[in-house]
């Protein structure tokens, strides 16, 4: 099994995708006006569908802006100088860059939709090796 990707559905796919991209700087591959997809240097999909494609999987089975429990994450290379540049973008920081237990350096915020996204920098000797490419 390979894991693919992950999708957020929202009832403004064009605002999302532009958001993800300017926060980023990855450009969107468009399918159709209702599906993007963003992927990154490492492989990972960010898939961004509008609320057309749920009846095409099961009615009513996703709702936008409605996650409560999935955080998207995000490795880069300087964590602090990220957070810098998305100041007067990002318009709902939920905390400053901080240290974590483990040993990254996050930056959690949320999109236009609510859904919580973090950005990370390994800062540990453990943490850099967990992520060394």
């Amino acid at each position: 099994m390979e894991f693919v990707s992950i999708r957020i559905i929202t009832s403004d796919v064009a605002l999302l995708v532009e958001f993800y991209e300017r926060a980023t700087g990855v450009r969107a591959t468009w399918a159709t006006e209702d599906f993007a997809e963003l992927t990154t240097a490492g492989g990972a999909t960010l898939a961004i569908a509008g609320t057309r494609t749920v009846p095409l999987f099961a009615p009513g089975s996703a709702r936008p802006a409605d996650n409560h429990s999935v955080i998207t994450e995000f490795l880069v290379d300087d964590v602090d100088r990220v957070h810098q540049n998305l100041t007067g973008f990002v318009t709902d920081f939920v905390n400053e860059p901080t240290t974590m237990p483990w040993g990254n350096r996050s930056l959690l915020f949320r999109d236009p939709d609510g859904n919580l996204v973090n950005f990370f920098t390994p800062v540990t000797p453990a943490a850099i090796e967990k992520f060394a490419r």
